[in-house]
């Protein structure tokens, strides 16, 4: 909290004849109330509040009622104040005409709001912040303080204390998720950090991918000798932090314990050309049905599409056509489709202002969505410029999404998974159709209790343990064990990590759901592979290694990454003795596998080619017990998993 002074930012609320009544005098003593101004700010990504003397107010007051409010304020600190702002006498503040009444906080900083009525009919409201510090009452003689609250609500949870019904408590521990994921992919500075302590849940996710020595500091305590945070207290500050992040701290009865075994060579993949759109055109039937289906996505995962192609294949890959059906089923379909749409569009559509004021969830999901859309991929041609159609789009699309799922509704980040799809559909419904499919995967992601973030964080610290048990036994030693830089790529799948175009790539390769269950986690593998030597070799630590790992962004290449992934599955799938907590998390059957024919693995070399597996089957292994003579080192399985270091 600090003496205010005039703030610049984006007003939210605003209200004059706000006053602070004086301890001296009587309360109907005109010289007893001091009017004021109260806002509510948004500045540099964070919010305050702010209440400053009326200019009119300060000067009737003048130099002569020094004495008077030196008087006042000495009365109002002793009451509220652990400490005066101002530890001098006369503090400059005052002697440049701003009242020492004036104050300032942070959001991050309240604890608690008390409100109530004077018999005089005005209503006031007491703020208390985190150090119990309570700032003066503020008495609104001239609007009603509801409104204020209202405002507050768009940034804080306000509860009813149960002991005090007039007192409302900040509960920042359940904050709004999409203002959590806002600051996760949003913030450009690492500065805000600092609110670790004060607001773990925010900070935490900010902390994925941005952080400054002062995390790191907070993170192991006062003590600078300290080199390592306890397993426990480290799992307790992300179990907190991150809503169903329960980070088991020992083996319990019944959890597997997989040996560390020899993965064997790794193969060299190679990738082909694109699909162009002749060769798809070759492979529809008479009826426009698409023949060898499973030859095709090997073809695309192989090599992606060319841009051409993607409005008409991306269909297929997210399930919004079936493989199997004809030009003249797909015709019908969209318009069956388009109906739907319309449909769902027209109830947020008809919805009256009236209405909107008495459903406060449509209200956030509305102000949440235009405030996305509008900063959405805005270099790109397709969104830049003002009253940009694509932006409208976007809005619209998303708003009627909250209307096919209320119950997840929209919450930050979702804008970005639906950009690539409007820019290559071109089209209104086709885009939210494709969407809808996509969400249908990703939903997990977005769920208040990211159950979903929390088990894909479990499997690829299984998989990195696989193939490198060193890199990880370092990562913990740096407390990054957690793999929690990993975070963004795995919340929107690496949309804010490759170049616009790359990501359409990337997407379409993926979709393809070849070679295994979960490729996507491999692919952080390989990215994670290709950045350990310089992890290791210049010894970085926690703040390092997320710096690090953040600023690979548009830095990383496509290819070469899908090229390691692919590599990776192919190294896993001709392990004899893969454990069988690894076959589960990429989907492998106990079973033999299966020679690809010799057709479709022309650009693979290696010691024995499975790249294309064949048709309507994934490359499948037997899981066996370890051997007697294997390394003792041991891995723990999805189950057993702890993200602690060991």
């Amino acid at each position: 909290m600090a003496a205010a002074g005039v703030v610049s930012g984006k007003i939210i609320y605003e209200q004059e004849g706000v006053y602070i009544h004086s301890s001296c005098g009587k309360a109907n003593d005109q010289d007893s109330l001091i009017s004021g101004i109260l806002r509510v700010l948004e500045k540099d990504s964070s919010s305050v509040v702010e209440w400053t003397q009326a200019p009119k107010e300060r000067a009737h007051r003048g130099s002569d009622q020094q004495s008077s409010y030196e008087a006042e304020w000495d009365m109002v600190t002793t009451v509220s104040f652990k400490k005066k702002p101002h530890t001098n006498g006369d503090a400059p503040g005052h002697r440049n005409g701003k009242s020492k009444w004036s104050f300032l906080f942070s959001l991050a900083d309240l604890k608690s709001v008390k409100q109530s009525k004077e018999g005089m009919g005005w209503s006031y409201l007491v703020f208390c912040l985190k150090d119990d510090v309570m700032l003066p009452a503020l008495h609104f003689h001239q609007g009603d303080s509801k409104l204020l609250i209202e405002s507050l609500e768009k940034y804080v949870v306000l509860c009813e204390s149960p002991q005090d019904s007039r007192t409302l408590l900040v509960n920042c521990q359940n904050k709004s998720l999409s203002q959590s994921f806002e600051n996760l992919l949003d913030e450009p500075a690492y500065g805000l950090i600092q609110k670790i302590k004060k607001d773990p849940y925010t900070a935490t996710m900010v902390g994925f991918s941005k952080v400054t020595n002062y995390i790191f500091d907070s993170l192991r305590g006062s003590d600078p000798s300290t080199h390592q945070r306890p397993p426990s207290e480290m799992a307790d500050f992300l179990s907190d932090a991150i809503p169903g992040l329960k980070i088991n701290q020992q083996e319990e009865p019944g959890f597997e314990v997989i040996t560390r075994i020899d993965l064997g060579e790794r193969p060299v993949v190679q990738r082909r050309e694109p699909v162009s759109l002749e060769e798809w055109n070759k492979s529809l039937d008479p009826e426009g049905r698409l023949v060898a289906v499973e030859s095709m996505k090997q073809k695309i995962f192989r090599g992606g599409l060319s841009h051409s192609l993607r409005k008409q294949a991306w269909k297929f890959l997210l399930g919004y056509f079936p493989w199997d059906s004809t030009k003249e089923e797909r015709t019908q379909l969209q318009k069956q489709k388009t109906d739907e749409y319309f449909r769902m569009k027209l109830q947020w559509k008809s919805v009256s202002e009236a209405q909107e004021k008495r459903n406060s969830r449509l209200r956030d999901y509305r102000s949440l969505i235009e405030k996305d859309v509008n900063r959405t991929d805005r270099t790109n041609k397709f969104y830049e410029g003002q009253d940009n159609p694509g932006l409208i789009l976007l809005h619209d699309i998303l708003m009627t999404y909250c209307m096919y799922d209320f119950d997840l509704g929209y919450v930050q980040g979702m804008s970005d998974l639906l950009s690539p799809l409007l820019y290559v559909m071109e089209n209104e419904v086709d885009a939210f159709w494709c969407f809808a499919s996509y969400m249908d995967q990703m939903h997990q992601n977005f769920e208040e209790q990211m159950q979903g973030m929390k088990t894909q964080l479990i499997q690829l610290s299984t998989l990195l343990r696989l193939l490198d048990s060193g890199f990880c036994s370092y990562l913990e030693s740096q407390d990054s064990g957690y793999l929690y830089f990993c975070f963004r790529w795995l919340l929107i799948r690496f949309k804010r990590e490759f170049s616009f175009l790359d990501i359409l790539r990337l997407w379409e390769v993926m979709w393809t759901e070849l070679p295994c269950k979960n490729f996507h986690l491999l692919l952080c593998c390989a990215i994670l592979e290709s950045e350990k030597q310089q992890i290791m070799a210049k010894h970085y630590g926690f703040n390092e290694i997320l710096k690090h790992i953040n600023e690979l962004s548009m830095k990383i290449d496509v290819e070469d990454i899908l090229c390691k992934a692919e590599a990776i599955s192919l190294q896993m799938a001709q392990c004899k003795e893969l454990p069988q907590a690894v076959c589960e998390i990429l989907g492998l059957q106990d079973s033999e596998i299966t020679t690809p024919d010799s057709d479709t693995d022309e650009n693979v070399g290696s010691p024995c080619p499975v790249s294309a597996f064949p048709s309507s089957t994934l490359p499948i292994l037997a899981a066996s017990e370890a051997k007697d003579d294997s390394p003792t080192q041991t891995l723990a399985s999805p189950n057993a998993c702890r993200l602690t270091p060991a």
